[in-house]
Formats: C-alpha cells, structure tokens, sequence
C-alpha cells in the first residue's frame, strides 16, 4: 500500500505532514492531478519555479488518438483512446471551473499525402488502424478538397479521422491553474532538486524530462521544433481542420487556432538542446506549404523549441516508483501529454485516494524497465 493510505472511513490520514499532495512538476498532467487531488479534499502543494514552461508551451495540442495510433502500440492506443473520450466532459467542466476558453475545437483531423509514395504509406497505417476498429475513413482527392478548399490540387488522397480534435495548450495550462488554485492548490515557485526537498504524504513526479534527475526513471529528451504562423489581416486561416500529412516523405502537421494562428510541427530530433535551426524551420515550412500553398503569404510570428519526454517504448510513466513508498510518476508522454492529461489526472487521484490502482495503469507502471534501471 502507498505510505499514508486510506482510512477505514474512506478518506485519508493526514499524519504528521503538512500537505496531501506534493507535485513536482506545473504542466498540464501535475496542474490536472493537483485539481483532480483538491477536488476530492486533499490538501495540494506544485512546486515549480517556472510553471508552464516545459513541453506544454510548445506543444500543438492535437487530440488524436487514432492519427498517432502506430504499429504495435496496442495499449498506449487504448489509453489515447479512453482520454480522448473524456476529453469533451473534461473541456466543459474545467471551461466552467476556471473561466478560461480552451480553444478546445471539434472539426477533426485530416490525414493527406502528396505523393503517390506518401500516400502508400500513410495508407499501411490507415489499414492497421481500422484493423483495430478505430474511426478513419479514406478520401478521393475531390472529396479532401471539398471539405479544406485550401489543399494543395497536388494532393493524392487522404482520409479522415472526426474524433480526433485540438485544444490550445498555452489556455489549457492557464485553465488549470486557475481551477486548481481556486480549490485551494498552492503553488511553491522554486525548483525542486531532490525529492527530498518536498513534505508531503505523497510526492507526484509529474516534472517531464526532469523525472529523470529526480527519479532515476529512464525519460529522455526527444526536440521538437514547433512554427507559428498567423493569417493575413486578422482573420481565421484558410482552413478549418487539423491537417497532417505526409509530403515527400516530410511528416508535417497544421492546427488551425480561431486567433488567426496555425500552429506547424514538429520535428523530432534525439537531442537535449532548444535552438532553432535554419534546417528545421527550413523543412517544416517546405512541408507545409507542399500541403496548404496559402501558407506562404502568412506572417511567421514564433520559432520554438522544445524538448518532449520519451521513454523506451513511447508509453508514459504512472505508478508508483518501487521502493520510495508514496512517491508517483506520472511523466514520459513524450507526443501525448495533451491528450493523456485527464486519464492522467483520474488514474493517480484514485490511486492517491483508494490505495488501489486501476487495471488500466497495469501497462504503465514504473516497474516495468525492470531492475536495469535505477531508483534515485
């Protein structure tokens, strides 16, 4: 059982610590659990010197269980799949908590290819993820163009995925905060170096790359270079659904913002540095324009890096860390930590407050890495 479990009545004994819930960690998965905790009573402290500032600043906010569904990701496809269902109940009650609009937009997403190789292979992945009954539906060319007119005619085909949808990341951080913080979560704005730094009946490690450090976890830095655009004169861009596509064998996406933003990424790049290079501007502007030919009369506003957190096989951290009694990780997303926030959220509060852990984390733990690791 994790240090300072449940009591007999169903709550929590408090002991001798000040504080429930000691989260490391201010991005959207350590705000979520600190308001899901404080929703059920606890008492919550984030600790973050820079809150908001990780991955979560860069990142495109897509929703997209089914276009980042890959080959032999069985049960990380699962877990996309059930947060993404929560992710419209979730959007509603934290708009009504905090007042903030997410941005939270439900067009869906368009998977194209521009060329004939392009599209055979966007097309392998289609086949595998209808094989696993999830929902996209292949387009002729003329039926692409009539839903985005802004495609490029030399698009081959493509195919849609309606459920997966987009939030504005930079908002939703903002929301959760503030909903946190009106449930009575404090934030302690200073950098935690170790564990041992922070009181707290249990320690969430939601903190990122910086698990690593902290943890011994193997999370990794993977870069992702991340363009914004914006649309001429003020309006909307030319186009209304999140667009990802393959373009000479370019991956590349555009989220269209109701701001007159388009978000385009992202590369991936197995460094730990944040500069942006020429070539990395250079290869999502060539892609993206490929797709959305309009795109090259928009102003380019912001060139931003940042560092996602992988783990070795691409599925995130949850659970407990095996020999640190009530200390939880909740960290390695790596291209999922938007999408995962609210499964996230609900899976440690439980855990937190029940002292059981859901079947649904099983595939997750921390134990998995075995003892080749080790634990700070």
């Amino acid at each position: 059982m994790l240090k300072g479990g449940p009591s007999s009545t169903g709550g929590v004994n408090r002991g001798p610590f000040l504080t429930d819930v000691a989260v490391v960690g201010g991005g959207p998965i350590g705000w979520a659990i600190a308001w899901r905790c404080a929703q059920r009573g606890l008492r919550v402290v984030v600790h973050d010197d820079r809150p908001g500032s990780g991955a979560s600043s860069v990142a495109a906010g897509m929703l997209s269980p089914v276009a980042e569904a890959y080959f032999g990701e069985h049960e990380l496809t699962a877990l996309l799949v059930e947060s993404a269902a929560r992710w419209p109940g979730f959007a509603a009650e934290l708009t009504g908590a905090s007042g903030v609009d997410l941005g939270y937009r439900t067009e869906g997403t368009l998977v194209v290819g521009l060329t004939a190789d392009d599209l055979a292979e966007a097309g392998r992945l289609w086949s595998y993820q209808r094989g696993l009954g999830l929902p996209i539906t292949s387009l002729r060319p003329s039926e692409l163009r009539d839903r985005e007119p802004a495609l490029s005619p030399r698009v081959r085909g493509g195919a849609v995925a309606p459920g997966d949808h987009q939030v504005d990341p930079r908002r939703l951080v903002t929301a959760l905060r503030t909903a946190a913080e009106r449930v009575g979560v404090e934030l302690r704005p200073a950098r935690v170096g170790a564990l041992s730094e922070v009181d707290g009946r249990f320690t969430v490690v939601a903190a990122g790359c910086g698990a690593a450090a902290l943890t011994g976890l193997p999370v990794r830095p993977v870069k992702g270079q991340v363009l914004r655009l914006r649309a001429p004169g003020g309006g909307p861009p030319g186009f209304r659904h999140v667009i990802r596509g393959y373009a000479d064998s370019e991956s590349v996406y555009l989220v269209p913002r109701d701001s007159g933003e388009v978000v385009v990424g992202a590369t991936v790049e197995e460094r730990a540095d944040t500069a942006v290079t020429a070539g990395g501007v250079l290869t999502l502007l060539r892609a993206a324009a490929e797709l959305v030919p309009e795109l090259v009369e928009y102003e380019l506003v912001e060139a931003v890096a940042g560092l996602r957190p992988g783990t070795p096989d691409n599925a995130p951290i949850i659970g407990p860390l095996p020999g640190q009694p009530g200390v939880l990780a909740a960290t390695g997303h790596h291209r999922h930590g938007i999408v995962l926030t609210p499964v996230t959220a609900d899976l440690v509060t439980e855990l937190i407050v029940t002292g059981e852990p859901d079947p649904a984390l099983a595939p997750f733990t921390p134990d998995r890495f075995g003892k080749e690791h080790t634990w700070n």
